[in-house]
């Protein structure tokens, strides 16, 4: 037996050294508490990235076998780490140039109001338009704003300034003057020109009746959409966003040119997926037929639509009147038929369908075309996103799993909104508004976001809203329709793999799993040991993308 020793042994030797060397790592954090969103590995304490994607997810030891001498490390020191946050709504560009625009959302009376808007316009050239603004009359007991309130003091401005929903703005007379309209100015269809008991403009308008004022109101220059496109990427980037969806507007082309500027000049910090608006399907389909989908940076293939408009703006479709005004019920912003056929006609196109619906009566409707397409197109993965879904009839919250439909929701509304939303629609009708817990329980994909520029892109307050449920007025400590909340993980989930899910990209990020793109957050705390109402204190400390940092808190 001992002359099989030597060759035993040179046999261990030949096969120990042809062990493959192992692999350098561009970053190695560790020291860390992940929360990694992978239902198989659903903690770890250190991850490896190289060229931008994640090489291992493991144990400190583990991952630290892959430094390098180039090898970046960094020390969590204990910290909670999550995916990258995306954002699963926002008015991007929008959000961007209104950072530079006078500030409305928390003016708290009509005098604070107007004076807001009297002294920036002092800081801007004459004819400059004052756009944004993002006010709330709710902050002063519901009156809507009147023209009179600034005209005075903005006589060479002409004022557009949108209430924080986006379907209603106040302009001045300027404006009213520039855009041909008064008194004779037909309402159009969809909308509503706001008027006084004598038939004279307030100077409110509201959905389809912006358009009036809208239509004259000048693009912005390449140079400001860059600009805007920067300040957005920046601010969300400390807000721990690594992804974004953009619903456009009519002004998509514009915009769509300023994302592929950033993309070849190598500036984008923020992943995006940018829809069109529904109408616009043809175009998009040709769009993707002549240059792609896109990549992992700028993606394209979704549309978004409305089928009827706010809550604040008494536009949401509902089955049963107001309760505060008996004789509303809302209104479509779009006709029932055209929907129905853009949506047929997209689906047939192999297009992604996004459609805001927030009465209980619109979403009723939207579901009803969708389960229609359905089974007019055939069956396939098509993601069909109701954006908001706010006010769910109890009937149609199984209908989104049934049906595998997106939720795509905005909880930070929930605890905004919360704070008059019952005297509008009831004590009954409420009890299914933001039903984040009823959609969960019933196996519904909840994704969030923020609907950026009407709300904050802070995911971490979307966090906050949807397990505490507490409104902003504070006068709802144990929650605004507390049966609804949700736990920290599921928040979690609805801001990362649920939302990758929602623009067929759960395969490439949503989770911190080998293989997918290196985008995460360092946070301040753990959210899942501090007590509920203190997820509102957490920062981000560090935000990386592409598995480099885009962002550090000084």
């Amino acid at each position: 037996m001992k002359r099989y020793f030597p060759i035993f042994f040179l046999s261990i030797l030949f096969f120990t050294s042809c062990e493959p060397p192992q692999e350098t790592a561009d970053l190695i954090l560790h020291n860390a508490q992940i929360w990694t969103a992978d239902t198989q590995n659903p903690s770890a304490e250190a991850m490896a990235v190289k060229d931008g994607k994640i090489m291992m997810v493991g144990t400190n030891d583990e991952v630290l076998k892959s430094q390098g001498e180039t090898t970046e490390v960094v020390d969590a020191e204990g910290r909670l780490v999550t995916p990258g946050f995306i954002d699963c709504h926002v008015h991007f560009l929008t959000g961007g140039r209104n950072l530079a625009s006078v500030q409305l959302r928390d003016a708290k009376t009509p005098e604070e109001f107007a004076q807001r808007i009297i002294d920036f316009a002092q800081t801007v050239e004459k004819g400059t338009w004052i756009l944004g603004g993002d006010w709330d009359h709710e902050n002063w007991g519901g009156e809507l704003p009147q023209r009179s309130w600034i005209d005075e003091g903005t006589p060479d401005h002409p004022v557009m300034l949108r209430r924080l929903d986006g379907h209603m703005a106040l302009v001045n007379s300027k404006a009213l003057e520039l855009a041909g309209v008064d008194e004779q100015t037909a309402d159009v269809e969809g909308g509503e020109i706001v008027r006084d008991n004598k038939g004279q403009l307030s100077g409110v308008l509201k959905d389809n009746a912006m358009g009036l004022v809208g239509r004259v109101v000048p693009p912005p220059s390449e140079a400001e959409l860059d600009r805007a496109l920067n300040a957005a990427m920046n601010y969300v980037a400390a807000q721990g966003v690594t992804s974004v969806h953009h619903v456009g507007g009519m002004a998509t082309e514009p915009s769509m040119d300023a994302f592929k500027r950033a993309k070849e000049e190598g500036r984008l910090i923020t992943r995006i997926y940018a829809m069109m608006p529904l109408p616009a399907w043809p175009s998009l389909a040709d769009k993707i037929k002549e240059e792609g989908r896109g990549n992992e940076w700028l993606k394209i293939g979704g549309l978004k639509g409305f089928v009827d408009g706010s809550l604040g703006s008494h536009t949401a479709a509902f089955f049963e009147p107001y309760t505060d005004v008996p004789t509303d019920k809302g209104i479509y912003v779009n006709s029932q038929d055209s929907l129905a056929a853009w949506i047929q006609r997209a689906d047939a196109a192999g297009l992604q369908i996004a459609v805001h619906a927030i009465g209980d009566e619109a979403i009723n409707f939207l579901l009803n075309t969708f389960e229609s397409v359905q089974e007019q197109n055939g069956k396939k993965d098509r993601r069909f996103r109701v954006e908001h879904a706010q006010h769910i009839a109890p009937e149609d919250i199984a209908r989104f799993a049934e049906m595998e439909v997106i939720p795509s929701m905005q909880p930070y509304h929930a605890i905004d909104d919360g704070r008059w939303a019952e005297k509008l629609i009831g004590p009954e009708r409420i009890k299914t508004t933001y039903a984040f817990q009823s959609l969960f329980d019933a196996g519904a994909k909840v994704a969030f976001g923020s609907d950026w520029f009407v709300a904050p892109p802070i995911p971490l307050q979307g966090i906050y809203g949807a397990v505490t449920r507490r409104t902003l007025d504070d006068r709802n400590p144990g929650g605004w329709v507390p049966q609804q909340k949700i736990t920290v993980e599921q928040a979690l989930q609805a801001y990362t793999i649920h939302a990758a899910y929602a623009s067929f990209e759960e395969e490439i990020k949503g989770s911190l799993e080998k293989g997918k793109l290196a985008d995460f957050v360092i946070l301040s705390e753990d959210l899942f040991s501090i007590a509920p109402e203190k997820i509102w204190e957490v920062e981000i400390l560090q935000t990386f993308v592409d598995g480099k940092k885009v962002y550090e808190k000084k």
